[in-house]
């Protein structure tokens, strides 16, 4: 990417992801920027309700839209941590929703995470494309079932990319997210996964939850075979990556999808 004169934001490394598509398919994900002297938001948070100025958020989202050729603003989301997925719009309205998805060109769906887990998803005819925050508590309710049902294809015709989010050895969780999990499993053979995303913790009665096997056995049981990515992590990778359980207060990177036009 190369350096707007008018603006005084640089753009930090994008991370492109890394699965079979054609280049109709964009994607990327931001990374956090050079650390900035007194300033938990480094120099690239992209997220107006953590505390930074607001501003300069701004600023910075216009200069990605600029620099990512993106004639029209991306749908942001004001996440919940539920389930529901809509449909994005071209009209600068901030949703309530942790996904949205959308067939029309130009448009990016985008989430904003710093531990939770952004799941990009596109379909094999390629004219749909949606993105999805899916922190815990979203994987456990069904967030991505709901990500795959806004799609008119069969399960097995999408493709998924499991962005940066936390690590298993650096979420220690209470026994009652693992339970929270069971009580959502699909059939045994999701059970079963389930119970092999998680080992014991340093406490009692904590376990480490992996959320990239959560979600792959999720979307394995709703069908989905291509699944790509699942191998960063936000809490240690303190070079790229925002970390809420890390840092507390702190910023947030924006994974988006969108169909070229």
């Amino acid at each position: 990417m190369t350096h707007n004169p008018e603006n005084t934001l640089t753009l930090p490394s994008l991370i492109v992801p890394d699965w079979p598509v054609s280049a109709r398919v964009r994607s990327c994900i931001t990374t956090r920027g050079e650390p900035q002297p007194g300033d938990a938001y480094a120099s690239f948070n992209l997220a107006l309700h953590v505390g930074d100025n607001p501003e300069r958020v701004t600023q910075r989202r216009h200069q990605l839209c600029q620099q990512l050729g993106l004639a029209r603003a991306p749908q942001w989301l004001e996440q919940v941590h539920g389930i529901r997925v809509v449909e994005a719009q071209d009209d600068d309205l901030v949703r309530t929703a942790d996904g949205c998805f959308t067939s029309a060109s130009g448009l990016a769906c985008t989430v904003m995470t710093a531990d939770c887990l952004p799941v990009l998803l596109v379909n094999k005819k390629e004219n749909r494309v949606a993105a999805v925050h899916a922190g815990w508590r979203g994987l456990a309710d069904g967030v991505l079932a709901s990500a795959v049902a806004s799609f008119d294809d069969a399960p097995g015709d999408l493709l998924v990319y499991l962005g940066p989010a936390i690590s298993a050895a650096a979420f220690e969780v209470g026994i009652d997210v693992l339970e929270t999990f069971f009580e959502n499993a699909r059939n045994t053979d999701h059970s079963e996964k389930i119970a092999r995303a998680f080992t014991p913790g340093a406490k009692p009665l904590h376990f480490f939850g992996d959320l990239y096997a959560l979600a792959r056995a999720e979307l394995e049981s709703l069908g989905v075979q291509d699944i790509f990515g699942g191998d960063f992590c936000t809490f240690t990778d303190t070079g790229r990556f925002y970390s809420y359980r890390r840092d507390g207060v702190t910023g947030r990177m924006a994974s988006l999808i969108w169909l070229q036009e």
